[in-house]
């Protein structure tokens, strides 16, 4: 499964990118492979191993807000692997 999510300290001030860098550090660390853009991090993997690096990531971000707001879309499809990098290059090759 791919997993887009969004995580933002709430009742912390103007700034995020602290909080959301502690988030990030996590899926890197996790080994899972993944990406961070302007609006989301994707994160791959099967369903439980993805589900409690979510949870990890809410719980460091609340270790400094009082409130956490996470989006989270997900794409489950048993069986397919490197979805991340597989649909990018679907849409590239009709664009070529």
């Amino acid at each position: 499964m791919i997993a887009a999510f969004s995580i933002s300290p709430l009742g912390t001030g103007d700034s995020v990118s602290e909080s959301v860098a502690d988030a990030v550090r996590l899926v890197r660390e996790s080994g899972l492979p993944n990406e961070t853009n302007a609006m989301f991090t994707n994160v791959e993997g099967e369903w439980d191993e993805v589900m409690a690096l979510l949870k990890a990531c809410v719980d460091k971000v609340a270790e400094s807000a009082p409130r956490v707001s996470v989006v989270v879309k997900i794409d489950h499809r048993p069986g397919v692997t490197d979805g991340l990098t597989a649909k990018v290059a679907a849409v590239e090759a009709h664009l070529a």
